[in-house]
């Protein structure tokens, strides 16, 4: 039953009260290159301190986050559950401020922000993101990683080589 609780939590997407909407700035403090990428999810566990129950590993967790360096970033998470898959769909802009992370996004029920924490390792370009839920105390804790994005070799140039006729 607890999962059940946990997913009206997942549900809710980790959404904050709408009168934490504010409007998101494109600045975003100095971050390493690398962070700005695509990034698989990889992991998800749900804190609901309104019971007892340890904390949930959500199963059957998918999808991507891409972050940009104009602030932009886009979300296309998937849960899969007994009852069937949950999409959770998302476009917006973000805000660095430290270790500070703050999604700010338009759904069907108007301006929303999330707010949190990440903790980034360019080494493995891995990234968690702690995600304040509600009631205060309840949060979201994201694992996920960089895509490999090699870039495309360039063809090979051939060379023809010119050979120059002698005169007898």
């Amino acid at each position: 039953m607890a999962f059940f609780s946990s997913l009206r939590f997942v549900g809710g997407c980790l959404l904050l009260s709408p009168l934490l909407a504010l409007p998101a700035a494109a600045q975003t403090t100095a971050a390493l290159p690398p962070f700005y990428s695509t990034y698989h999810y990889t992991g998800y566990t749900v804190y609901d301190n309104t019971n007892t129950d340890p904390p949930t590993e959500v199963r059957g967790v998918g999808g991507s986050l891409t972050l940009r360096p104009d602030g932009t970033y886009e979300k296309h998470l998937s849960i899969v559950t007994p009852s069937g898959p949950h999409y959770f769909n998302q476009s917006g802009r973000f805000v660095l401020t430290g270790d500070s992370i703050r999604f700010a996004f338009s759904d069907l029920k108007g301006a929303d922000v999330q707010r949190g924490t990440f903790q980034f390792n360019p080494a493995n370009k891995h990234l968690t993101l702690t995600i304040l839920g509600y009631p205060t105390g309840n949060k979201g804790v994201y694992e996920l990683v960089a895509v490999d994005t090699k870039p495309v070799a360039t063809p090979a140039v051939l060379r023809v080589k010119t050979v120059k006729k002698r005169k007898h």
